[in-house]
């Protein structure tokens, strides 16, 4: 199947996850999230904030930051454009962006992550991502210098596509099941 095809399969099958089963998916991931971050040795590192039955890694996030780790979040500047990240602090106050993305509501400073956490609607065995079609984190990642990218999915999201001649294989990826390449 093509990616267009496999998209809506995949986010359906998201929705359609028992919360409590959610909850403890998106605790292993975030786990092994952690794990990871502290092995990649990074202090600035790009996260998310979940929409779309993402995983839900707040818990994680908080963990990373009172750690000590710098957060930052995608802001999208324009359809066409990379995102641009702004560094974030949980707990502060949130707006939506006219792309229905959640962004700090107070401006904040533009920062340069080394390492990017990416949600994935689906991924192949060869860490290609499947997002919603936008473009937006593979403009990202293609810049230099390149971000290392790990990125975050459920297991059941590996579906097999072939990757078009712009994508970039992630440099690893986590699901509740374990991580690629193992």
């Amino acid at each position: 199947m093509q990616k267009p095809e496999l998209r809506p399969a995949l986010l359906a099958r998201r929705q359609t996850l028992a919360a409590d089963a959610k909850k403890t998916m998106d605790e292993r991931i975030g786990e092994r999230l952690l794990a990871w971050l502290r092995a990649a040795d990074a202090t600035l590192v790009g996260v998310y904030w979940p929409m779309r039955g993402e995983p839900d890694l707040h818990a994680t996030f908080s963990a990373l930051h009172d750690s000590g780790m710098q957060l930052a979040l995608p802001v999208v500047v324009s359809k066409d454009a990379p995102l641009k990240f702004v560094a974030w602090t949980p707990g502060e106050p949130m707006k939506d962006d006219r792309y229905g993305a959640m962004t700090p509501a107070a401006p904040h400073r533009e920062v340069f992550p080394q390492l990017l956490v990416i949600p994935c609607v689906g991924f192949n065995r060869h860490r290609f991502r499947l997002g919603y079609g936008g473009g937006f984190y593979d403009r990202t990642v293609a810049l230099t210098p390149r971000p290392r990218t790990v990125g975050v999915a459920y297991a059941f999201s590996e579906v097999a596509f072939a990757p078009d001649t712009y994508d970039i294989a992630l440099d690893a990826l986590l699901t509740e099941e374990g991580q690629l390449p193992e």
